[in-house]
């Protein structure tokens, strides 16, 4: 009998890559994972809670259905602003930044919860928006920076699966929503919350060691104009790297964004499920989102970012399809499919993207990614309203936009593999 058996992995572990043991990390990498997971529970619950109240914010504020889409596209352009404070990561620092937005985001989501009307609504949680893209998109690049390459996808995923955990909090609490005093607004202002965690994120988040030794190699001090310098970078050394895993970004945003603005409306207004119901379904079937974190980022760091991304964008339109025309006990079985996959195609492109470029500009390359995930996002959101209003049906509307994310996977073949190797071997400065 072979040892080979028994000493080496076998061939159908890569495909169930959970049941290993986390990769051993040293304690710096640990504290920035946990940091960072932190941060992006605040930021999810956030989010979330747009999703998971709009028919009670519509009401509230009294949005014509008509209006709704539009709305929602003007408050997903707030992620836009971020590029220009993700720009000044590359030059400023990742930590400086974090903590900042950390703080902004959580006073302007708790502020949401005294909105009067819908245009104050709609400017403040344009302005969350903003800084939930900038904490999200730094906390990503700090466990790039700092991970070692045989670990970060583990470390993206793991990183996600605690972002989502923000979300179920925002579910559980959801299935309030119609018993608490003053409804939705309520649960905006527990966002208050995220501003007594300042002093921990001061004391306890450091900087990554690639920006510190980068700026250390730099000479000059933080400027205006060496600020701008990542982007002349960016533009200049990988074009095409950034035009194809822009396009995929496109695709993905365009296709998917009405799909996920709309899950707990539909289930609401289609099938007349009670907010209670939706917060059992996000807490039970929900939990796809955690397992999909995992898993995307382990298998992306056994069987390589690319196929495992193609998968997940092969599987996402399919579930969003099925999902938006079915009924019955067949809904949270492809709710489920569904968000497993947007996780994991989320995971690996993020992860995909942070890699593809060297250190020096890699935050500006992440915040360009995020305002081109942004402007395409609300294009999806307004072409909803629009197929909408020429259907009449917003859920025939979201299936017809998901055929867009099927041409993705093959822009994926277009990009190098990045899965096993080091930053500076995969994104040599130039």
């Amino acid at each position: 009998m072979s040892s080979n058996k028994f000493t080496s992995p076998a061939r159908w572990r890569r495909w169930v890559p959970f049941i290993s043991r986390a990769p051993d990390l040293a304690r710096r990498q640990w504290q920035i994972l946990a940091l960072a997971g932190l941060a992006a529970f605040f930021a999810t619950y956030s989010v979330a809670l747009l999703q998971l109240a709009l028919p009670q914010i519509q009401a509230g504020l009294a949005i014509p259905a008509e209006e709704v889409s539009y709305w929602g596209a003007l408050i997903r352009l707030g992620a836009l602003p971020a590029f220009l404070l993700t720009l000044a990561a590359d030059s400023f620092g990742r930590r400086r930044l974090i903590l900042v937005s950390l703080s902004t985001f959580s006073l302007l989501s708790g502020a949401t919860a005294f909105a009067p009307t819908i245009e104050s609504f709609a400017v403040l949680q344009f302005l969350v928006r903003t800084f939930v893209s900038v904490t999200s998109l730094l906390a990503g690049v700090m466990i790039i920076e700092e991970f070692p390459e045989h670990a970060r996808g583990w470390g993206m995923g793991a990183y996600a699966a605690l972002a989502s955990i923000g979300g179920g909090a925002a579910a559980l609490l959801f299935a309030l929503v119609n018993v608490t005093p003053f409804g939705w607004r309520a649960l905006f202002a527990l966002s208050l919350v995220g501003l007594l965690f300042g002093g921990l994120f001061l004391r306890l988040l450091p900087e990554t060691t690639r920006f510190l030794r980068q700026q250390g190699q730099g000479g000059a001090p933080p400027s205006l104009r060496r600020g701008l310098r990542p982007l002349a970078q960016l533009v200049r050394s990988y074009p095409g790297r950034f035009i194809a895993i822009a396009g995929v970004i496109t695709l993905f945003n365009m296709g998917g964004d009405a799909a996920l603005f709309y899950d707990p409306t539909y289930l609401q207004q289609e099938h007349g499920w009670q907010p209670w119901r939706i917060s059992l379904l996000n807490l039970g079937a929900g939990f796809m989102a955690i397992l999909g974190s995992a898993y995307a980022g382990r298998l992306s760091d056994q069987i390589g970012r690319k196929r495992t991304a193609m998968l997940f964008l092969g599987a996402f339109p399919l579930f969003i399809i099925g999902y938006y025309n079915v009924a019955g006990w067949l809904l949270p079985i492809l709710w489920a499919g569904l968000l497993f996959a947007v996780i994991g195609a989320g995971v690996t492109i993020s992860t995909l993207g942070g890699e593809l470029f060297p250190t020096s500009y890699r935050s500006t390359a992440l915040g360009a990614m995020g305002m081109v995930a942004t402007v395409t996002g609300s294009l999806s959101l307004i072409l909803h309203g629009l197929l909408f209003q020429w259907i009449g049906s917003s859920w025939t509307a979201v299936s017809l936009l998901a055929l867009l994310i099927l041409a993705a996977p093959l822009i994926v073949t277009r990009l190098p593999e990045t899965s096993g190797r080091t930053l500076e071997e995969i994104a040599p400065e130039r």
